[in-house]
């Protein structure tokens, strides 16, 4: 079956377009039976912790360097990082070390003062 992707303002819309019997099943439901049947479905099991880590940090990585209009490639030579770290960031395939996770921090709240201080150290 495809992976279909939608907002959530899109999936309200189609539970509005089912019929009426189906609207009312799915209004019955339990929170225990929802949680049984997503935990049943293979497709949609919750993250674990670490996931969602990666997923979190590779989410922040990424706002940041679109809020400047840069592309991974560009984002990774501006700040000194490998290219394959930034895209391995934003796959979710790695959790940034506390080390990188405080740079990452640094470049979000202030990424002019991390330009300027990558500059002056570069003289």
């Amino acid at each position: 079956m495809a992976i279909v992707r939608m907002t959530i303002e899109e999936a309200l819309a189609a539970v509005r377009r089912l019929p009426p019997e189906h609207r009312a099943r799915l209004a019955a439901m339990t929170d225990e039976e929802i949680d049984r049947r997503a935990l049943e479905d293979p497709d949609a099991q919750p993250m674990t912790d670490d996931e969602l880590a990666r997923a979190v940090a590779g989410h922040r990585v990424r706002l940041a360097r679109e809020r400047d209009g840069l592309s991974q490639a560009d984002f990774a030579r501006r700040y000194g990082l490998p290219p394959e770290t930034v895209e391995a960031l934003e796959d979710g395939a790695l959790l940034p070390d506390p080390a990188l996770d405080a740079y990452l921090r640094a470049i979000e709240a202030d990424p002019d003062g991390v330009r300027r201080s990558l500059a002056a150290s570069a003289r």
